[in-house]
């Protein structure tokens, strides 16, 4: 997030999931375009999964996977890869059918959304089948109407007219079918939008598509960003404006192939965080000249890309070739064919800033490349290949091994992953497991937490409730579906080995309430997986975990169970097993039914916060997730956890800032690792946003953090003291005002061993809500700290590629000692070091 454009941390879900778009005239099947001033942003959330097929009826072109975005995103396209089968696998399955029924459209809907006037006389609809509303999917009808209907009946947050909301979440669900539209339809805030996987409904923009909407003569079919009314670029299918809990999964683009075709996949020019998986993309404008188009970014990790048969395969020269406007971009993990220029850059030994445009490749194949790494002017950075090549690891940027700043231009030594074997495939890459959709199971598979007396109203005890469902489900080898409600729980919920519990819409929040979880010196976890002895699997999905009111000692998540992700029986090698979270976010204050909102937690920026004078009412969390010393065998995909910097549900709908205390982010303290983390955002914690200590054998793809808005006012030494057990930071004394460095960590790694973390953005843009110390025109002043390894020769093979930091002088501290500075890696608004490692092995 941009200060001087984003001045606030947006909550937006949109997910689009299981669908085939296909484009006609001048059209994009996915954008997303944002504009914003200091003082106003929209927000919204969309999600979306197995849903269209945005495309033309052309020949099928090689994919590409086009994008533009500001940063913070993992793109994953080798479905083949991701698809595993369920490792909790006693649902039964369904005959083969290309167009078998789906559970989600079969089971009974009865989500409610409690803090909605609607809810209470049941006409609010949270599930939304598009064939309700009038939609015919036969091809021919024009189903424009009804779609927009489903999407924004029941007077849901419009943008334009609603600022943000969590009262009004609907999932929008297209059964099989081919729908025709001839103008775009306008997603609204906390929406997803979801497709029947075993036949993939068809989205189809006539050939009278209305264009034009958002500039230039092409418009997009599904328009998740109604923000941005001069746009220039002729964009088309969709347009998504990126934020956190933002998702795209199980997408396939067909497109026009002819030469001068204005047809897009996705354009992404904004957003500060998403996630994208699974996208299949067939022709396009930008498919034969750049398979990937990133204009500019700040940041920004790709994985698993197959490119075959275009032009150039990733285009980082952004606007200018002397001024580069990229920040970074990581590959890793990828295959590029039969291209003419694998990598075009803007960067040089003269380009401006001149950490600009780092670029970071790993265990990338390419063959048949003209051209692997073109600079400016036709400077080629890397030759081509008219065989088979594979590049082990290749760098352009700052290095640090620790020490530097050492330029770098040209190959070099690979991270040492296969010291961490259990993290990877049989292939040699990093494992990934796309989100179960369940596809193959049959509806009788399926219990309710409602069926099962929670109520989700936000006012019941529901915590005996949910205990039971989840025991329930287990025994009876069922997968549980929590139905879109508030589930109020005054006592832990324990998930036990063999859970699959799946929530709706994104909004079935466990909320935790009273005494149990409000006493400092006593923490409790809200929901609790596994214990230390346990093993098994647990899948969960698509559910947010938050806290009401006054909250001292909740521990939102604590995981303690282990997966043993090697099964000896295994015959191809690589992991066969893990438990894993998918769209499991964590919410603290900042939405109705919280308590924690402006009118209980607003900014004091004029008053001098000590002890005394804290508001102790808006205390609310005492760590957002612990992964235990016990847990290992965890993947985690697009996890999100949030301490509210603003107010989603702020009456005067425009995002008011509030101050909402929560002690600590993320900690990892698994002993044996073999932990992923995909997409995930950890923000405005206390004390820190990521803490790794004693651990091993983690991998990141691209992490986010942000520091409390409201430090060092007060300082991260308030309102929660150490705690020694759970190895908290001790911050030095903050008598000098003019060195700011009592402000919580945005990554703290303590004496753990081979960590690989591929994009890391730690971001601190405010002091005391004041964004004047972050700007790019300044010296940094918001912190004077960020990033802290400690431990001295216990930590090891700790390997950083493309790190961002904003708003901090010194960007790595090692064992107190200040390794790297700001100045040394000016960047396009961030400072970034390109490589960063702990052991000198060049």
């Amino acid at each position: 997030m941009h200060p001087a454009v984003l001045p606030r941390s947006s909550v937006m879900l949109f997910y689009y999931s299981t669908l085939l778009l296909l484009l006609q005239g001048g059209v994009v099947a996915l954008s997303a375009r944002y504009q914003q001033n200091h003082e106003e942003q929209s927000s919204s959330l969309i999600d979306t999964a197995s849903m269209a097929t945005f495309t033309t009826k052309a020949s099928d072109p090689p994919a590409s996977a086009p994008t533009d975005a500001q940063f913070v995103t993992i793109v994953e396209t080798r479905v083949e890869t991701r698809h595993a089968p369920s490792a909790t696998s006693y649902p039964v399955s369904l005959a083969s059918s290309s167009c078998a029924p789906y559970w989600m459209e079969q089971i009974k809907h009865q989500g409610i959304a409690p803090f909605n006037l609607g809810s209470s006389n049941g006409s609010y609809q949270v599930f939304r089948n598009v064939k309700d509303y009038g939609a015919k999917g036969d091809g021919v009808t024009d189903d424009t109407a009804a779609i927009q209907d489903a999407v924004s009946s029941g007077g849901r947050c419009a943008p334009g007219v609603c600022y943000s909301t969590t009262k009004a979440p609907a999932a929008v669900y297209f059964p099989e079918g081919t729908y025709l539209i001839s103008t775009s339809i306008i997603d609204h805030c906390y929406t997803q939008i979801i497709g029947n996987p075993n036949c993939i409904p068809t989205l189809v923009a006539s050939s009278n598509f209305s264009t034009g909407t958002t500039g230039g003569n092409v418009s997009p079919m599904l328009d998740g960003s109604q923000y941005q009314k001069d746009a220039a670029k002729e964009i088309g299918a969709t347009n998504i404006f990126f934020r956190q809990s933002t998702s795209l999964q199980n997408l396939e683009f067909r497109m026009s192939t002819a030469s001068d075709t204005r047809h897009e996949g996705i354009f992404v020019e904004e957003g500060s965080g998403g996630f994208m998986t699974d996208l299949v993309f067939h022709g396009g404008n930008i498919g034969f000249d750049a398979a990937i188009n990133q204009i500019w970014n700040w940041g920004w990790t790709y994985k698993s890309i197959s490119i075959n048969n275009c032009q150039i395969g990733l285009n980082i020269s952004g606007s200018s070739r002397d001024a580069a406007s990229v920040g970074f971009v990581t590959l890793l993990d990828s295959y590029i064919r039969n291209t003419q220029i694998g990598i075009l850059t803007s960067k040089s030994d003269t380009s401006e800033p001149d950490a600009a445009g780092s670029l970071y490749l790993e265990n990338v194949e390419m063959e048949v490349v003209d051209v692997a790494i073109m600079g400016p002017n036709n400077q080629i950075h890397l030759s081509g290949f008219q065989g088979y090549k594979y590049i082990d690891a290749w760098a352009d940027g700052h290095r640090y091994t620790p020490t530097g700043p050492v330029k770098i231009w040209g190959g070099l030594a690979a991270s040492p992953r296969m010291s961490a074997p259990e993290l990877l495939d049989a292939s040699g890459s990093y494992y990934e497991k796309s989100k179960p959709q369940y596809e193959t199971v049959n509806v009788s598979q399926f219990l309710s937490a409602r069926d099962l007396s929670a109520k989700g109203d936000g006012n019941t005890d529901d915590t005996t409730a949910l205990n039971q469902a989840l025991v329930q489900a287990v025994k009876a080898k069922k997968i549980l579906f929590v139905d879109a409600g508030f589930y109020k729980v005054t006592g832990t919920v324990f998930i036990p080995a063999g859970a699959q519990i799946v929530g709706e819409a994104l909004a079935s929040v466990i909320l935790s309430s009273e005494s149990y979880f409000n006493d400092m010196s006593s923490p409790k976890p809200v929901v609790q997986v596994g214990n230390q002895d346990n093993t098994g699997v647990v899948e969960w999905s698509d559910m947010i975990v938050s806290t009401q009111g006054q909250q001292q000692g909740a521990i939102l998540i604590k995981w303690s169970l282990g997966t043993d992700v090697y099964v000896a029986s295994n015959p191809e090698g690589g992991v066969a097993a893990v438990s894993g979270m998918w769209d499991v976010h964590a919410r603290v204050g900042g939405f109705a039914g919280s308590q924690l909102q402006v009118e209980q937690c607003g900014t004091t920026p004029g008053i001098n916060i000590t002890s005394d004078s804290l508001a102790n009412e808006c205390i609310a969390a005492y760590l957002t997730m612990h992964i235990s010393k016990w847990a290992y065998g965890l993947y985690m995909e697009n996890v999100w956890l949030w301490t509210a910097d603003h107010d989603i549900d702020d009456a005067h709908s425009n995002g008011t800032q509030i101050t909402v205390y929560a002690g600590r982010g993320l900690l990892v303290e698994s002993l044996i690792g073999m932990i992923w983390l995909y997409g995930t955002a950890v923000e405005h914690h206390v004390k820190y946003q990521y803490q790794f200590a004693d651990t091993q054998h983690i991998f990141m793809g691209q992490i986010h953090t942000e520091i409390a808005y409201y430090q060092p006012n007060p300082d991260a030494s308030l309102p929660f003291p150490e705690d020694s057990a759970l190895q908290d930071p001790v911050f030095p004394s903050a008598s000098d005002p003019a060195v700011n460095a009592v402000v919580g960590w945005g990554l703290r790694i303590i004496r753990s061993d081979s960590l690989f973390c591929y994009g890391a953005g730690l971001y601190s843009f405010f002091k005391n809500y004041n964004a004047s110390c972050s700007r790019a025109s300044v010296t940094p002043t918001c912190q004077t700290r960020i990033f802290s390894l400690e431990g001295n020769e216990h930590n090891g093979n700790i390997n950083l590629y493309n790190l961002n930091t904003v708003g901090a002088t010194g960007t790595v501290t090692k064992d107190g000692v200040d390794l790297v500075s700001n100045e040394a890696n000016n960047n396009t608004f961030a400072d970034t070091i390109n490589v960063f490692r702990t052991e000198d092995d060049w």
